[in-house]
């Protein structure tokens, strides 16, 4: 099987060129593709970072440059926790919530462009197949028995 042909491959590269997609229209307002997702994930009572690392699929000290940008940038500030100071929560500064609003309009953009141009069945064929992948990859574990007949 040629690597363009798997479906990890396929993933990536779609993935990708979203992403990308969505970094062009992004940098017109300021922003980048990764910022807007982690305004849209904040919630109105504040999200603590732990649960904003597990939303984007990163360790929280590896977020933690990105929101002391976003900070700098005046989006974002941040608190202890009242009930524990070891937990930060992150909040949007009204520069924040304007920045969220068009990273919003750009995803239901994009979204209803996608939704125009797939028919219903495909839709929901991409949708069941990429929760069902999802749940396999969850699933997956390595099994050193298969890779050791593999090798023989």
């Amino acid at each position: 099987m040629k690597q363009q042909e798997t479906i990890d491959y396929l993933l990536k590269v779609t993935w990708q060129n979203v992403a990308n997609t969505y970094n062009q229209v992004a940098s017109g307002f300021g922003i980048t593709q990764a910022i807007g997702y982690v305004l849209i994930n904040i919630d109105k009572d504040g999200t603590a970072v732990s649960q904003l690392a597990g939303l984007l699929g990163v360790k929280a000290t590896s977020l933690s440059r990105m929101l002391s940008n976003m900070e700098e940038s005046g989006l974002i500030y941040r608190e202890a926790a009242s009930g524990d100071k070891r937990s930060v929560k992150v909040f949007l500064t009204d520069y924040g919530r304007e920045k969220r609003q068009l990273a919003k309009a750009v995803v239901r953009s994009f979204n209803e462009y996608l939704g125009n141009n797939l028919t219903i069945q495909e839709k929901n064929h991409l949708v069941n197949g990429l929760q069902k992948l999802n749940k396999l990859t969850l699933a997956y574990t390595v099994s050193t028995e298969n890779n050791e007949q593999k090798d023989k």
